[in-house]
């Protein structure tokens, strides 16, 4: 959906990056090789987006580096596209319909460091999770988003890269 709007692959890619998780940053040559793209190609995005608001450059110690604009007037609205494109809202919107007691969720992995790597591992913290439904909406979800969804209780993941979601 997204990706037929923004066509530019890595515009998009950073996007996902800096938007999916506020407090990601990145610099010019780290970016470039996370994301197996040309220096250049993420330099010109990196301007576009910059000139536009959309994140902020900062110089510090010999690096540029780069991070969003929580005070765009459309950072929300960015946030919000960009996680209905990944598919987090609608993992999250499917676990809070039936799960039980959940207290938080946690993005986790790639997705929760903005690496748009296909697969979102997601914890769900809660006193009485229902086993069972998590089991049967990982399925639906994955053919809903298109992406490999693994879930995991608080006690069964061992990790990096946090994103929280808490139901209030």
């Amino acid at each position: 959906m997204l990706d037929s709007i923004i066509t530019s692959k890595t515009r998009l890619r950073l996007l996902v990056k800096f938007f999916i998780n506020a407090a990601n940053t990145g610099y010019l040559r780290g970016l470039a090789q996370e994301m197996n793209e040309n220096t250049n190609a993420i330099r010109k995005e990196l301007n576009n987006l910059s000139e536009a608001g959309f994140i902020i450059r900062e110089d510090t110690d010999k690096k540029v580096m780069y991070h969003a604009n929580t005070d765009h007037p459309l950072f929300t609205t960015l946030q919000q596209l960009i996680q209905k494109y990944v598919g987090i809202d609608f993992i999250i919107s499917q676990i809070l319909e039936r799960m039980g007691d959940v207290s938080r969720i946690f993005l986790v992995g790639d997705y929760a460091k903005g690496i748009d790597s296909g697969v979102i591992e997601v914890i769900i913290e809660g006193p009485a999770l229902n086993q069972n439904y998590i089991e049967n909406i990982i399925q639906r979800i994955k053919k809903e988003i298109k992406k490999e969804v693994i879930v995991y209780s608080t006690t069964e993941y061992v990790g990096d890269g946090l994103l929280v979601f808490e139901n209030k």
